[in-house]
């Protein structure tokens, strides 16, 4: 009796079916519950103002959400801020090859941290509508005008991440390098890179903000179509429901970029630290 008393407690023991996903719920409900908060409050603060202010320049809620789905039913949006992206992945993506020699090269040579100093503070004092003004004027309506504009206003923030990068690495670990005396190259692929990954995914959540307000900036004085050109259209129409509904699309689009794919990759990108926790 006792040995079967044994093997019963053995058994795996189910939880009834309905109580797993609870636990779940409440931990998505903690994730989104206060994002969700913040929208519920953003929006009655602008429908009170409106409703106060009995304005046409401050349309309600209604009226936004209707230029809205408008916008956003017939994929003119889609489009629109497809064309957008796609100029400031261009743009991102130069910053970034140009970012990481030059931080490593900073990071690992006084000389080269003095020689870029200067440009690095130019390029962090500079307001993007100065890159967006030069570039139009030099390259006129072309792709190069967004693209070379965004890694100008980029490339600072990804110059500073890839330093901080370098100089974060373990003097240990720089030690057993020099003793065993492993290819440059080598060095730079299986220590340098790695260790940079983190660093780089956080400069790139600062740069895309940053990417944002340039490349509006490029498409309202010198492009033909994309989110800014739109928003200039709007404007020039005083038609504020249409500037507000294009401001949220894009704005949407870019919290579906930082929760789809920046946040992922930071969590994948810092993985070892929970591991060594």
């Amino acid at each position: 009796m006792n040995s079967d008393n044994a093997i019963l407690d053995a058994r795996p023991r189910h939880e009834p079916e309905g109580l797993a996903p609870a636990p779940r719920l409440r931990a998505a409900a903690r994730r989104t519950g206060p994002q969700l908060l913040f929208f519920i409050v953003l929006a009655a603060a602008w429908e009170t103002m409106a409703r106060i202010l009995h304005s046409p320049l401050v349309p309600d809620a209604a009226d936004v959400a209707s230029e809205l789905l408008r916008i956003t039913a017939s994929g003119f949006a889609f489009s629109e801020i497809g064309v957008t992206f796609l100029r400031m992945s261009l743009g991102f993506l130069l910053a970034l090859a140009i970012a990481l020699p030059i931080g490593i090269l900073a990071a690992v040579s006084r000389f080269a941290e003095r020689f870029f100093e200067p440009g690095i503070i130019l390029g962090l004092t500079v307001p993007g509508l100065v890159w967006a003004l030069l570039c139009v004027i030099w390259f006129g309506v072309s792709l190069a005008s967004p693209v070379v504009a965004v890694a100008l206003g980029v490339l600072p923030a990804l110059v500073i991440s890839v330093q901080h990068g370098i100089r974060s690495l373990d003097p240990d670990l720089v030690d057993m390098v020099r003793v065993f005396r492993m290819p440059r190259g080598m060095v730079v692929r299986r220590v340098w890179l790695p260790l940079l990954y983190s660093f780089i995914i956080s400069g790139c959540r600062v740069g895309f903000s940053i990417a944002w307000k340039v490349i509006v900036l490029v498409e309202i004085f010198g492009m033909s179509d994309g989110v800014g050109y739109q928003l200039n259209a709007q404007f020039s129409t005083q038609n504020v429901e249409g500037v507000l509904a294009w401001t949220i699309a894009f704005w949407a689009a870019m919290l579906l970029v930082e929760h789809g794919m920046f946040q992922l990759l930071e969590a994948h990108a810092n993985r070892w630290r929970k591991k060594n926790r």
